[in-house]
């Protein structure tokens, strides 16, 4: 497939790491006064793989073998699945309009096909600034890994990074929008700088293994890689013994994520002392990417999941205006 573009790092996928930013701002700035939410916003231009990328392993919860190969796209293309398992490969589209509720996941669904645990592949794209990318899939489950995202990060590093001629859209919050559930929330306030931070409180009550965590990030790439990427999936020992109960999940050991008891991790050791709270800002970022473009504003959370984030997405999509090059939100 024909990538037109320039290569923005051409030297070695470590000095990709490096790189606060994969790709220069696009030329053209937004032009609004300095007292709107966007004031400080210039678009970047949208990105691609330079060469395909390939992950490999054990989905979760089927406990099948997966094959996924992430091929470049052109501008404009989006992030869209691939069945290639199925008759006529039916694509399914990574945006808010295809996911359906599932339990502890994320999944997306187009007429019969569908994808699962998409998330953790989502959030690496995102957090890279991957905006266009054919993700083919040989099953319906992505492979759990690790529980991370690295090794989809590390994937798309060693396959390199395409910047593209176009801009990048996004949806600017422009109003403070809240969502609860529960006693959970979740919300998107509008951002004068014109970053997009994220900020999470997890909270499991005094006295357990995992306790009360909170986090803020800038979110950029270089965050994203050092900070999140790494963070895994992780579970008390309670519920890892119900899923085990419905015949979900056998497959999977406390080795292949965290399962917590009255003690702390179960045969594994930590990557960061809040690494929980760092995966839950992990999971906001692969949710967060259904928007299909770039969601720019300061984003709290308490106690969220996929379903409250997803809504927020579906909320601010619909509520406020896709801007480019010139135009922004209402």
């Amino acid at each position: 497939m024909a990538v037109s573009g320039r290569l923005c790092d051409t030297d070695s996928a470590e000095r990709l790491r490096k790189r606060t930013d994969a790709c220069e701002p696009a030329d053209r700035q937004l032009q609004v006064t300095d007292d709107e939410p966007a004031a400080m916003y210039r678009f970047r231009r949208q990105q691609t793989l330079a060469s395909p990328a390939l992950v490999e392993g054990i989905g979760y919860w089927s406990g099948e073998k997966v094959r996924v190969e992430c091929r470049p796209a052109p501008p404009d293309s989006g992030i869209v699945f691939v069945r290639s398992d199925l008759p006529e490969r039916p694509r399914i589209p990574a945006t808010v309009d295809y996911r359906i509720d599932a339990s502890r996941r994320t999944v997306l669904q187009n007429g019969s096909a569908r994808v699962e645990m998409v998330e953790h592949l989502l959030a690496a794209l995102a957090g890279l600034q991957i905006d266009n990318c054919e993700v083919w899939i040989d099953r319906s489950e992505l492979p759990g890994c690790d529980g991370s995202a690295k090794p989809f990060v590390d994937a798309f590093d060693a396959a390199g990074i395409v910047c593209q001629s176009a801009p990048r859209a996004a949806h600017f919050v422009t109003k403070p929008v809240r969502l609860c559930r529960d006693g959970n929330w979740i919300e998107a306030l509008p951002s004068p700088d014109g970053r997009t931070t994220l900020h999470y409180v997890l909270d499991y009550g005094i006295g357990g293994p995992i306790g009360r965590q909170e986090l803020e990030i800038v979110l950029k790439p270089r965050s994203f890689r050092e900070r999140l990427a790494p963070s895994r999936t992780f579970l008390l020992a309670a519920e890892a013994e119900a899923l085990r109960a419905q015949g979900l999940a056998g497959c999977v050991t406390a080795r292949d994520l965290l399962v917590f008891d009255q003690h702390g991790p179960i045969d594994n050791q930590l990557r960061f002392p809040d690494e929980c709270v760092r995966h839950k800002l992990l999971d906001l970022v692969g949710d967060l990417a259904l928007a299909g473009t770039d969601l720019v504003g300061k984003f709290r959370a308490y106690r969220s999941g996929h379903k409250l984030n997803a809504e927020l997405v579906r909320q601010l999509t619909a509520e406020f205006e896709l801007a480019a090059d010139v135009r922004h939100a209402a």
